[in-house]
């Protein structure tokens, strides 16, 4: 298809429908690029969405893209196809269409006076992006039975899995009823490890507006100790949230977790478990690799305004390092009143 014989516009009702049937059918769609999303990210984040569809010649969809402008005096004024989520760029029925698609975003990008847009994206895009592509996305092919997977595993492995049962760990999977003990592991692992927690009402509004989203929390002597947080659909299921308490990792609380969810995606028919994404060999790259994932590499394409350079927010940045620093010495009373704030303004 060629791109002059298709239509991108801004999303308006009349296409929501049509929206939603093209990003469920198509072969890179995820959760993410679902409607639900742009719902919890402007009513609970305050981000003014800008979907933009791409229509053919007799009106059909042929191509979404969703987008989100984020603002704040700390990080500055910027387009994202989608903060907090690792894939969420443009679904296309072409390159071309997907090239309208982020061609039209930069035209926004300009109409805005935004810094830049950045589109998250599994495969690399035709044309001259500024691209990063230094993070991996670390997915398992899962096998028709969770014994088979459990063969699969080594020795150590197996080992790890078992220690915390042995010592009287118990995993829960649930819903909504699991989102108190989930937040408490969240929020109080996100302060120690030096970063803002999203708010709880953002995991509440994903319950209610996603059909397919599961909580697993491991219980030791009846407190909390690991939660992960899964959205499932599209023959996979992602951990995009996962956290442990780091007083109970000597009984490798996050190993029953991992395994838990694991064995949750093979009960609900899934094909594919998804770890999300990692610094090739850091230490979640190693730990997401000794379950037998493999990497799928990550493109993030960027439009830069007057030839700027591309963004950098990494906590490993040694200027966020003080600020870390202080961050972790901060009651999670605090952190969990104030981080919801900041992070908002973080993609």
């Amino acid at each position: 298809m060629h791109p002059t014989a298709v239509t991108v516009q801004a999303l308006t009702p009349e296409f929501e429908t049509r929206w939603e049937r093209y990003t469920c059918s198509h072969a890179a769609g995820s959760p993410y690029h679902q409607l639900f999303m742009r719902d919890v990210l402007h009513d609970v984040s305050g981000h003014r969405p800008h979907y933009r569809v791409a229509v053919d010649a007799v009106g059909q969809v042929c191509g979404v893209l969703p987008l989100v402008e984020l603002r704040s005096r700390l990080f500055g004024h910027f387009l994202v196809s989608l903060p907090y989520v690792t894939y969420s760029g443009p679904l296309a029925d072409s390159d071309e269409v997907a090239t309208a698609l982020m061609l039209d975003a930069c035209g926004l990008a300009k109409d805005l006076g935004v810094s830049h847009a950045e589109f998250r994206d599994c495969q690399p895009r035709d044309g001259d992006w500024a691209c990063r592509s230094d993070k991996v996305n670390m997915q398992l092919s899962l096998p028709d039975s969770a014994d088979a997977l459990w063969r699969g595993f080594g020795s150590k492995l197996r080992a790890q899995i078992r220690r915390p049962i042995k010592a009287g760990a118990v995993a829960k999977t649930g819903g909504r009823e699991f989102l108190d003990d989930f937040y408490a592991v969240y929020a109080r692992n996100m302060r120690d490890l030096g970063m803002p927690a999203q708010p709880k009402s953002l995991f509440a509004a994903v319950l209610e507006g996603y059909p397919e989203v599961y909580i697993v929390v491991v219980y030791l002597a009846g407190t909390p100790a690991a939660a992960g947080f899964m959205l499932g659909g599209y023959g996979r299921l992602d951990i995009p949230w996962a956290s442990s308490l780091r007083e109970y990792n000597h009984h490798s609380v996050n190993m029953l977790l991992y395994w838990e969810a694991l064995r949750l995606a093979i009960e609900l028919g899934h094909d594919t478990f998804d770890f999300g994404r990692s610094s090739p060999d850091s230490g979640t790259h190693r730990f997401k690799r000794q379950w037998g994932a493999h990497a799928v590499p990550l493109y993030w394409h960027y439009w830069l305004r007057d030839g700027a350079s591309m963004p950098s927010l990494s906590p490993e940045s040694t200027k966020y390092q003080l600020l870390i620093a202080a961050w972790q010495r901060l009651p999670v009373s605090v952190t969990t009143f104030i981080g919801p704030r900041i992070i908002r303004a973080l993609p």
